[in-house]
């Protein structure tokens, strides 16, 4: 058995972890070294924007919150699929054709639906 084979391999795996762990043991050693990790009261506490909380972070949000998420993924999750489409759209015939109008009936239905919850209102 020929270990050569293996070394690019190895080397890819070795790489691999020096990327992962390197980063980690650079910054640990830097914060460290600089005395840069002291915390007090201030970094400990939940909040750091100036002022205590003042309601439960558990609260229910308006759907208003929700709506342009869930709109934008309906036109980031058409542009992935309809450009190749629209190229291979000789090779892939008929079924592909009515493949792509179910996928964007689907669609559809979701920003129908959004519409009518009033998600896409402004107040």
């Amino acid at each position: 058995m020929n270990l050569d084979q293996y070394l690019p391999v190895l080397l890819f795996i070795l790489v691999g972890l020096g990327v992962g762990v390197a980063p980690r043991v650079l910054g640990w050693a830097i914060s460290t070294g600089m005395g840069v990790n002291k915390p007090d009261a201030a970094k400990n506490s939940p909040y750091e924007c100036g002022f205590e909380a003042f309601e439960d972070a558990r609260m229910k949000f308006d759907v208003r919150y929700y709506r342009w998420p869930s709109s934008s993924s309906c036109s980031t999750s058409r542009s992935p699929f309809s450009s190749p489409w629209a190229v291979a759209l000789k090779e892939i015939g008929p079924v592909g054709f009515w493949a792509m109008m179910v996928f964007l009936a689907i669609l559809v239905v979701g920003f129908i639906y959004e519409w009518k919850k009033g998600a896409l209102d402004w107040e």
